[in-house]
Formats: structure tokens, sequence, C-alpha cells
């Protein structure tokens, strides 16, 4: 698509931004079938661009994150496949991360397995190798390194630009409608963001927020090295990222490209950005930090001798952004409908990520699960100018750094704090971070007496862990496992989301997005999945009847805003429903395990008995003198209630339950039990065990599909589904040594291959197993089949399990007799 200075007066979809996300969404879109489709972009583009013209070109397919290597290994497949000139935009030189630590040469043991997860072939290799291989380079200090044959350096060559600037985005009743430029107007069903840093400024047209925080990037190119006096290629050697030095090389013809992260931040606010071009450079690069590059460069050439006498002949101070989270920004405006984004997206990405957003827009829903990238996830709080600058420095720090799964930002904290932080913290709460809030983990008031440790789970231990399992882990979760087995616990579910659903046509919405049966008397709890077109699990939640037109939706806390997102693009257009997020207005207390009716009833002015309070229902409790709305439900499969109650009662309501159960023994639960509780159990988590690229036969809920209730999202997909069959299955697996702990993502193998990955992992501490979930082939999720997982470059036997673990009769929970044979709790 050659570039044009005239543009046309309408269009399907306006891209705004001609770097390799735009020019590869315009791609994917026509592909597809859309026609239409017009690239606009300020320009000039060679060389004084937005990210894309002074990226490196650097292609690192490898990365913890499932659906961010899909991107990569989408874009690579593609770039393979591009020529300029009659010549290669791609070459696949591959790459290397070298390890100068124990913990680095540890972490790449870890990434080795990822990639193995995600279809990615790496292998690890030692010093002799990597000197092999990048020759000029002193390999005397690394432990070894971790190769992708199939990585390389691309040239970012823009396919189209028509030079215009965006002044404008039209926006009439919460849709777009035209966008505005220097050189006239183009009505548009669609509008595309793909404008990188400039993003924000993009989505302030059209009254969308798009956080993200622009930061400066020091490159420096060096003068021809005489030993690559031999070298004819763009690049010969493998591009070379040194993490423990937040440092990255590659060959650039006969000179050598040196990038650096090893220096303080230096951020630009997306308000200053100047939109018109200075002599050609950058518009919002300052002079060339020499003082921040310095440190980098004096390492360098300790790396590479060569460079000692090398002087940079090109120096970059480029720029480009990262989100709060770090991922990208991808999908639809809720509030304003036809404005489209795809920013944060690295060139390693690019591709992938706008194949994505192409089949989002063309197709309805996207191949791959969005849910990190989803650009409705984030909480008010992340748009703050402060929150995206504190955590977009913070980013840029540890875009290098060894990060622990668990492990979350030290600033900013505090943001979102419960009514019981205070007693949480007087209990010696380890909090963790999720969406904001403040979330115990632990608690130290609960450690156990001083006495032996034992390797294997025996009473109310758990096996010892050691290395990166045993982060942000403590035995005190088996403690307060066991609490809620035998006595009662207190677990503050005030970060689940409270989502009311209200009106005349609440019902009618509701039968069709949720796949279960949502025609239920006032009072009853259903727990069911939200699915896709495709039949892929968008959510699960619990529906509860308050009133005849009147609904509760309660999710998980992290993914809440994800959510609600979607449930709000399917309401109707008649405003026959409405929805409220109520999460800030009630805190929330979990009471479970077998002594929680033995604490409610005497506190309580109502019958909470089984008769009176069944399993899956839901009613108005006084408790003291405290109002709640109670759910029996429990995630932890134990008899329990959720009790709802407004925020400013919510520390009555803590005192007065834990005054009660000092007598039976109450205890403070915190996430780390909470999550062998419910792996035992068999629960599905939202994000790891079930997403939008799984339905509800593979994932095991089957039983909460009800096909014959009329039509709903995703039910002739269903249809199909069961008449062909499933292929895969969710399988719960128990390790043949108890005390082997995983974290999450490791590769399972069988036969030698790799069949699938690790998606929950914990210790039951009731059943005394090391319990791991993941999807396998049909043949191989049978009871008693044999694989292996590898962790950190070992393999670990494993076998296939029936599930649950705990308490398959539901007589815990439902308080059902216990039948001769039934293998009802432990």
């Amino acid at each position: 698509m050659p570039g044009s200075d005239r543009l046309p007066g309408q269009a399907r979809v306006v891209i705004i931004g001609a770097g390799i996300v735009g020019c590869s969404a315009a791609y994917h879109l026509t592909r597809l079938g859309w026609r239409d489709v017009v690239v606009i972009d300020q320009g000039p583009m060679f060389r004084a661009g937005g990210s894309t013209s002074h990226a490196p070109g650097l292609v690192f397919q490898n990365n913890a994150a499932r659906t961010t290597c899909r991107f990569a290994l989408d874009t690579v497949e593609t770039y393979r496949s591009l020529q300029l000139d009659g010549q290669p935009v791609y070459w696949e030189v591959g790459s290397l991360e070298v390890a100068s630590t124990p913990e680095r040469w540890e972490e790449l043991k870890r990434r080795h397995g990822h990639a193995t997860s995600w279809g990615l072939k790496t292998r690890l290799i030692g010093p002799d190798e990597v000197s092999s291989l990048v020759p000029i380079m002193r390999t005397d200090h690394l432990y070894g390194a971790i190769h992708v044959p199939t990585d390389g350096t691309v040239r970012a060559v823009q396919a189209s630009e028509a030079l215009a600037r965006v002044t404008g985005i039209d926006v009439k009743q919460g849709r777009v409608h035209a966008v505005e430029t220097d050189q006239g107007r183009i009505a548009a069903e669609y509008v595309l963001s793909a404008a990188g840093i400039w993003g924000p400024s993009i989505g302030r047209m059209a009254g969308v927020p798009i956080p993200l925080q622009p930061l400066q990037h020091l490159v420096g190119i060096t003068d021809p090295l005489p030993e690559l006096s031999g070298e004819t290629g763009w690049q010969s050697m493998p591009i070379v990222r040194h993490q423990d030095r937040s440092m990255y090389f590659r060959q650039d013809f006969r000179s050598y490209l040196i990038g650096a992260y090893r220096h303080e931040p230096v951020m630009v606010d997306p308000q200053e950005l100047r939109s018109r071009w200075d002599n050609g450079l950058m518009p919002s690069c300052a002079p060339f930090r020499d003082d921040l590059f310095a440190p980098s460069m004096a390492y360098a050439s300790e790396l590479y001798p060569p460079l000692k006498s090398a002087e940079l002949v090109e120096k970059i101070n480029g720029l480009f952004s990262f989100t709060p989270d770090g991922h990208s920004l991808i999908g639809e405006s809720l509030d304003v409908r036809g404005f489209w984004a795809c920013e944060a997206v690295w060139i390693t990405h690019g591709v992938g990520a706008a194949r994505a957003v192409a089949e989002w827009m063309v197709e309805g829903e996207p191949q791959l699960d969005l849910r990190e990238e989803d650009l409705n996830r984030f909480y008010p709080h992340a748009f703050t100018r402060s929150y995206l600058r504190t955590r977009g420095a913070q980013n840029y720090r540890e875009v290098y750094d060894i990060i622990h799964p668990l492990q979350p930002m030290e600033t900013p904290r505090r943001l979102r704090l419960t009514p019981f932080y205070e007693r949480e913290q007087a209990l010696g709460a380890m909090f963790l971070e999720g969406a904001g809030w403040e979330r115990p983990q632990w608690y130290e008031a609960n450690t156990p007496p001083p006495r032996p440790s034992p390797t294997r789970g025996e009473g109310d231990v758990a096996p010892q862990r050691s290395g990166w399992a045993a982060r942000f882990w403590s035995p005190i979760q088996a403690i307060e496992h066991r609490a809620a087995r035998e006595r009662v616990v207190l677990f503050d579910a005030t970060p689940f989301v409270k989502i009311e659903v209200t009106g005349r046509g609440a019902l009618v919405y509701l039968q069709r997005i949720a796949a279960n049966q949502m025609e239920h008397p006032v009072g009853k709890v259903t727990y069911t999945a939200m699915l896709n077109e495709r039949g892929g699990i968008m959510t699960d939640l619990t529906v509860t009847r308050i009133d005849q037109d009147r609904y509760w939706v309660v999710t998980g806390g992290g993914v809440g805003m994800h959510d609600l997102a979607w449930m709000r693009r399917q309401l109707p257009d008649d405003s026959s429903v409405q929805l409220k997020d109520l999460t800030s207005g009630w805190c929330c207390v979990g009471v479970w395990g077998p002594r929680a009716r033995d604490l409610l009833q005497p506190l309580s002015q109502q019958d909470v008995s089984n008769a009176a309070f069944p399993y899956l229902t839901a009613r108005s409790l006084t408790i003291g003198s405290v109002p709640t709305y109670a759910i029996r439900i429990s995630y932890v499969g134990e008899l329990g209630w959720e009790l709802y109650t407004p925020t400013e009662y919510g520390l009555r309501l803590w005192d007065t339950l834990w005054k009660a159960g000092d007598a039976l023994g109450v205890t403070a639960l915190g996430g780390g039990a909470f999550d062998s509780l419910r792996l035992e159990k068999g629960y599905r988590l939202w994000g790891t065990d079930i997403h939008s690229e799984y339905n509800p036969y593979e994932a095991g809920l089957g039983f909460a599909v009800r096909l014959n209730k009329g039509d709903f999202i995703g039910r002739n997909a269903l249809l199909r589904i069961k008449e062909q069959g499933i292929t895969r299955k969710l399988a719960c697996m128990t390790f043949d040594d108890p005390a082997v702990a995983v974290l999450g993502k490791e590769p399972i193998f069988a036969g030698g291959q790799c069949v699938g990955y690790v998606t929950s992992a914990n210790y039951g501490c009731t059943v005394g197993k090391s319990i791991i979930y993941g999807y396998l082939p049909l043949a191989l999720a049978e009871d008693g089949s044999r694989v292996e997982v590898q962790y950190f470059g070992r393999r670990y036997p494993a076998g296939v399990v029936g599930e649950p673990l705990y308490d398959p009769q539901m007589t815990r929970l439902k308080e059902l007799p216990v039948l001769a044979g039934s293998g009802g709790a432990r």
C-alpha cells in the first residue's frame, strides 16, 4: 500500500500509526476481508518516527507469558515471509541470554521450561559453545546461556504512510464517527490507535484513557570493528542479552549496537510530547545522556574487549512505553464504541498482536486469550498520573530482573485497604498485592510451636521447600489449611468484585450470557461460566438472585474489571438492564470450616441450620448488631458462608466473629492456604486453569452447562463440541514425591514429548500430596497415566488421579450423610 498525500473522505477503519503494529493490523484486516482500510501517520517515517523507527530490531521470542510468546512466534513466522527489494527483512541469527550469576543460571533453566511449555525450541548451552557463537565476547565469567535458534533481528520497515496529523476524533452518542486531520476529515466506523508513545494523546481525543508511560531508552552504535572486517551480512553472530547487567548487544554490519537499561528511568509526560518534527529528530528526546550511558559502555568494553577502542558514532535516545503491569493494551473501549487500541507492543510481538486485534475486530473474538492484554482490565487508580509514572519507572528498572511469579511491586502500595487491614497487621499478615488491594498470604500469628521438620506432610506440617518454591511461601500456610478443615477460619474476601444486575430485562440478559440456568427462586445461588461464541470460557462466577429483577454477580478481584467489561459489552440497547460495581461499598468475610455454624448461630438472630439455610442459598442475617447478606458457599470445600456487609460495618463484623470464635480456635486464613484448599477440592481458577481458549467440557465444567434452557452465547459451539468430542482435558496429577513443589507453567512430558503444561500447583495438606493440574491429551488424562514435569531442568514423575482429591461426594459442603465406601472427607 503506497503512501498518499490525499486522504479519502471515508473508510471502514482508520488506523492511527504506521509503525509495525499499525501496518500489520492493516495487513491482517484486509486478509480477513475488510476493505477501505486507511493507515495515517504524521511522518516522516525513516529514522524519525515513533518507537518502530528507532527500535534496535531485536526479536526475543521467549516469555513467561504464554500469549506474549505466541505473539512473538506469530510475528517471526510473518517476518520470515517478508522481503524488501528482493532482500529479507529478518535475519534468523539466533539469540543468547547469558548468565553470569548462579541465580541467573537457575532462572534460565526456568525460562527454558516456559519455552518448552509454549512450543518454542530452546537450548541450554555452556560457556564454550557461547564462545564459539560469539567469538569476540568474554565467556570466562559465564555459567552458560539459553540459546533460541529462531530469534534474530528485523529491519523495522513501514509498509504504508499517509502523511497527516490527527487533530481530533469525532465521537457522538458514545460511538466513533470520524477522524479529523490537518488534511481533512475521514468518516469512519472504526478507529484503531496504534500510535505507541502518542497513544495517550490519541485516546484523549476520543475520551478514552490509554494508561501508558513513555520513557527514554539509550542505544549506541560503534564505529566499524577490525575484528568484524570479514563479516558480510547485516548480522552474523547471535544477538545477546546480558540481563545481569541490564544490557543487550547485536552486530550491525561491521559495527556493534549496545542497548542499556542500566540507568535510572528518564520519563516523558505524554501530554508534553510534541507532534511535529524538529530537524528530523524524535520530537520528545533530550540530547543523548552520555553520563547515564557511561557505566554501560564501560561494562560493554569488559564483556567485548574489541569495544575498548571503539567510539560511538550513532547515539539514540529513543522512546518506548510501559503500562502499569508491563503488558500490552488491546481491545475496544467500553465507553466509546468503535475505538480500538493496540498499544504498548514491542517489535518482537508486533505482527502477532496486530493479528489478534484484527481477528477480534472482524470475527468478534481473537483466537488467543487476551485477558492479560485487555484494554479494559485496569482499576481506576491505574489511570492516575502518579501511579503511571511510578509503575512505569519500576517496570523499566525491572525489565531484566529475576521476578518471582508472586512478587509484587513494592511501590505504590497501600492503595486499597479493607476494613480489616489493621486487624490483619496485628496478626502479622504477610501482604501481597493484587488489583491494588493488600491481601494477606499468611499470618505470622499462626506460627506453630517449634518442632522437628519432617520431610513429608504430617498432621499440620507441610514438606519444607527450597529455592524458588520457598519464596513467598511459609509453613504457616499448612497451619491455616488444617484450621479450615478442622475448626473455623475467617478469610478477608473483600476484594471479590460484586456486580449488581438490575432491571426488567435482568433475567433475560443473564440467561443469554450464562451457560447455566438462571431462572431460579429468589435466594438461589448459581455457579456458572460465561462463554464467547466459540464456547470459550470468558469468566466463571456465582450469580445470586436477590430479588425478582435484582441479582448479585460475584467474581475474583484480580479479574473483576475484565469480567465487568465483558458483561457490559453484552448489555442490550434498550436500557432494560443496568450494571453497578458494588465492590467498594461492601466488604466480605468468609467464615468456613466444620465449626462455622457453631460460630454463627449464637451470633445470628436467624436460623442457620442446614434445613433453614441450605447450600447454595442466600439470605439476610444479623450477626450481633451487624446487618449482613449471607451466601452459603465455600471455595475451600467446607461448610461456610460469605458474609457481606456495608463497608462501614466491616470492622465490627470482624471483631464480633473473632471474639466469639476464640473458644472455637478461630484462625485467620491467608491466600496461600486458600489456594491449597481449593486445589484439593478441584476448584478451577480463571486465568490459569480456565480461560477463553478452553471450553467447559475440556475444563470439567460440563455440570454447569444447561443446553436445554434455550439459546445463550456459545450454545451452538457447545453443541458442535459435544457432537465432535474433545481431544484434551484438564487433569489432576500428583507427584510421586510429595516434597516436590512447582509454581505453574512448567512443561509436562509423556513418552519424551511435551504434552501440556502445569496450570495450577500446590501442596494438599489434608491429602498429603503435591498436586498439579494441567490439560492433557484425552488418552493421557485417564486415572493411572504417567507423566513427568520439568522444573528448573529436572524432571519429576507424577501420575494422573481422579478428582477431586478431597470430599468427592460433597458431604462437607452440603452436610450429606457419609455413606460407607463414599470416599468422604479424610
